[in-house]
């Protein structure tokens, strides 16, 4: 699909069994025409939601020796980068200067983040990781998919309104990002309860070196289940469609969001079966079902309707 070849590294979390991190964003990138380069950043048998889990995580150091392979060959030109859920302040240190370097060497690649600190209220990294990513990581970012928690902790400002919402996706612009995405937020649907609001703000510099800006609102259909990887996946088919749709967060957000949907519906359909009558499913069965949805990968009939807040 992509005209020119795209290369996007991925530095995110592997598994074994299921799809999380890489496992989530690697197929989905691959499918829509991209060559993907991941480096794991741990290593586990399966996602930490199961009973058990094992494995291996990856230092700051293994992930310096890694990336000095890359450049000693000269295969360190990236498109995209793209980076996920990390515990480890020196770690993310290191992302940083790679994404800093790989910038210098591609003045034109585009880092897409997604800024994992935790989710309705409550973090799930160490403290110390927000000043790094806040002061570091997001200035360097050109798409950020923060979810309402996660904005609120990057602009030390809450969010009880569209406005407020709005705001925060102003300043996170003012931070370096030009496209942002609040993936989830607690605001109320005008759709109703079985709905949660996703917002996204696009400024774009037209060739007359004017800023365009594109606001938009979607009302997207909530599963009653707990689903592992769906941020990851998220981010990966954000990053596909805005290559696609560069100009067009509305093209873009509809396309990711109805790929969300299929693969969702698809995986809860799925793991009800297996699980039988009154049962709830087990993580395992409900891993999402990502090759079996490679046609709505490819292309999504579009489900969800995005509507323009602003365009100027």
């Amino acid at each position: 699909m992509a005209a020119m070849e795209c290369r996007v590294l991925s530095i995110q979390s592997h598994v074994v069994r299921g799809y999380v991190g890489n496992k989530s964003a690697t197929f989905p990138l691959q499918v829509l025409g991209f060559e993907v380069d991941s480096i794991n950043s741990v290593q586990f048998s399966n996602h930490t939601g199961y009973a058990h889990w094992k494995g291996q995580v990856l230092k700051a150091d293994e992930l310096n020796v890694l990336y000095e392979g890359i450049k000693l060959n000269k295969v360190n030109h990236y498109d995209y980068i793209l980076t996920g859920y990390t515990r480890d302040t020196s770690f993310l240190m290191t992302v940083v200067d790679m994404v800093q370097e790989l910038k210098k060497a591609n003045p034109s690649l585009v880092y897409v983040c997604d800024p994992v600190m935790g989710d309705h209220g409550a973090m799930y990294v160490p403290e110390e990781l927000l000043p790094v990513y806040r002061d570091k990581v997001v200035p360097l970012a050109d798409i950020l998919t923060p979810n309402q928690f996660e904005a609120e902790l990057l602009t030390g400002r809450k969010i009880h309104t569209t406005e407020d919402a709005l705001m925060a996706m102003e300043l996170l612009h003012k931070m370096g990002p030009k496209t942002v995405v609040l993936t989830s937020t607690d605001l109320p649907s005008s759709q109703g309860g079985q709905y949660l609001v996703a917002l996204g703000s696009q400024k774009i510099e037209q060739p007359d070196g004017t800023i365009s800006i594109q606001k938009i609102s979607m009302d997207i259909p909530k599963v009653d289940a707990v689903f592992v990887g769906t941020g990851d996946l998220f981010a990966a088919l954000l990053l596909a469609w805005t290559h696609h749709h560069p100009k067009d967060l509305k093209a873009a957000c509809e396309k990711t969001v109805s790929v969300m949907h299929h693969v969702i519906k698809r995986t809860i359909n799925y793991a009800n079966e297996k699980a039988g009558p009154g049962k709830r499913p087990s993580p395992a069965q409900l891993e999402l079902r990502m090759v079996q949805s490679k046609g709505d990968i490819e292309n999504p009939a579009i489900v969800v309707d995005a509507k323009i807040l602003q365009k100027s």
